[in-house]
């Protein structure tokens, strides 16, 4: 019990990193990562022994997420401390990683979670897809989509429409 309990407090930084990015605020980002490790804790007996915890409790983290979502949201004041990403820092690099964190929070969320396992926490597809629990090819679309969109925002270009012409 030990070693499954190192393992899961091992996953937390990797947790935040993607919870923060995925989500922007730090409060709702740590607030999902507590709900993961809390449910992960409470469901530690259905892990199998052997297989990647971390795909594994990025599987509990997207679940959560998706109620999350599925929930009618609350209105809330926002905290002093969830200002947007480098708000105070002026420098280029600042500004860049400012710009990408508003270029994906503009991405559908079902892109931006593939793109940010693969790309941030740098997972395999195959370990996407299972914590996902998607096939493999939604995947590869799924982020081949997310790369494309995400370059016409920061080339300022205007996104196509998925909307179809009816005659």
């Amino acid at each position: 019990m030990q070693d499954e309990r190192d393992r899961l407090i091992a996953c937390i930084p990797r947790l935040r990193r993607y919870a923060r990015a995925l989500l922007g605020g730090r409060a709702d980002a740590d607030d999902l990562v507590q709900d993961t490790i809390e449910r992960g804790w409470d469901k530690l007996a259905s892990w199998r022994r052997g297989s990647d915890m971390r795909a594994w409790l990025f599987g509990i983290m997207h679940n959560l997420h998706v109620d999350q979502l599925r929930r009618p949201a609350l209105a809330t004041e926002p905290l002093d401390d969830e200002l947007p990403l480098a708000a105070a820092d002026t420098s280029g690099d600042a500004l860049a990683l400012r710009d990408m964190d508003l270029a994906l929070q503009q991405l559908p969320p079902q892109q931006r979670e593939v793109l940010l396992m693969v790309a941030l926490e740098d997972m395999r597809y195959e370990e996407v897809a299972a914590a996902l629990d998607i096939p493999l090819g939604t995947v590869m679309s799924r982020l081949s989509r997310a790369r494309e969109r995400l370059r016409l925002i920061l080339q300022g270009q205007p996104l196509p429409s998925t909307l179809k012409v009816v005659k």
